[in-house]
């Protein structure tokens, strides 16, 4: 795997997990609580990729805390945590995951296939967990220094749910990718017909100090959204002052990758705004990849540069 984020600084100190090893959901790594009454049941999620730091701290902090639901039922769940108890601050890219990427696995076709992996039989035990959640929260981070984003689908559900939780500041609609379907659009999540809704954050580089602060931040704005949990815990623990009003990037072009040449034509970190339609961006082997409008946003561009992943994903702000 690519180690590009060994020019960033771990500043973030990876919790020790083995503690919440036995759960009591009949998953490892679950944990889930009952108010015993009614109410949405909320779900947030960490480590579906083991070297994204900041959600594993996020849910130590709050089982430690011993936080409980006021109503309906809260679960907190570490999802790849093998691939997050390989981690190697000398490597650090190398514990995204075990034998494949996590998020790209959550389509019926590939959860009931016959095809295997350490990241599949995961996923297959947390599937019934996963189609009793109404609201899903799944917390990432990102390669490079970027400003934090909040992934809310195609869906125009996940848009108003977003704009109702109204942090971060900028919100990226898109389809997914080529290579698979993520956790966040997972079944009736991606259903614009189901009241299930899911958004995934990405809080900031992954090592990053920064990163943890986003994530709690945004934990305690969803399950406050939802009322779940006592809000005066809430304001004792949120951060000062009100969020920047939200942008919307609508993703239009997600590059895949096609070729084994994959290379930019910039040392682009994410959010960079290309004038002029016809910027180059790179080249995929001879194909050029190039701005197809005026003012293209970066999103995410990848180091991981392997044919048939994500390059990088093209948008332009929307009316919110």
């Amino acid at each position: 795997m690519d180690n590009s984020s060994l020019q960033y600084p771990i500043e973030i100190d990876p919790p020790d997990l083995e503690i919440w090893r036995s759960g009591n959901a009949g998953i490892d790594f679950v944990h889930s609580f009952d108010s015993g009454r009614p109410g949405p049941h909320v779900m947030v999620s960490a480590l579906v990729h083991g070297n994204e730091l900041s959600g594993a701290v996020v849910l130590d902090w709050l089982l430690r805390l011993q936080v409980r639901p006021t109503r309906g039922r809260l679960t907190l769940a570490f999802i790849n945590v093998e691939a997050y108890q390989a981690f190697d601050p000398t490597r650090p890219d190398d514990s995204r995951f075990v034998d494949e990427d996590m998020n790209r696995v959550w389509d019926a076709a590939t959860l009931d296939g016959e095809r295997t992996s350490r990241e599949l039989t995961r996923a297959r035990a947390l599937r019934s967990l996963l189609d009793g959640v109404d609201f899903l929260l799944d917390i990432h981070s990102m390669q490079h220094p970027t400003p934090p984003l909040l992934l809310c689908g195609p869906t125009r559900k996940g848009r108003e749910l977003a704009r109702a939780i109204g942090y971060p500041m900028y919100v990226m609609a898109d389809q997914g990718h080529a290579a698979g379907r993520r956790m966040r659009d997972y079944r009736d999540f991606g259903d614009e017909a189901s009241p299930r809704n899911a958004l995934l954050v990405e809080c900031g580089q992954h090592f990053a100090a920064s990163s943890a602060v986003v994530a709690k931040e945004m934990t305690l704005r969803f399950l406050s959204h939802f009322e779940i949990i006592d809000p005066a815990f809430v304001r004792s623990h949120l951060l000062a002052g009100e969020p920047a009003t939200q942008q919307i990037i609508e993703i239009t072009d997600p590059v895949t990758i096609e070729t084994d040449q994959f290379r930019f034509a910039g040392d682009f970190v994410g959010m960079e705004v290309l004038p002029k339609a016809g910027d180059l961006i790179g080249h995929d082997g001879e194909r050029e990849i190039r701005a197809p409008y005026d003012n293209c946003v970066l999103i995410m561009p990848s180091r991981r540069l392997e044919k048939g992943l994500t390059a990088v994903r093209l948008g332009r702000f929307v009316d919110c």
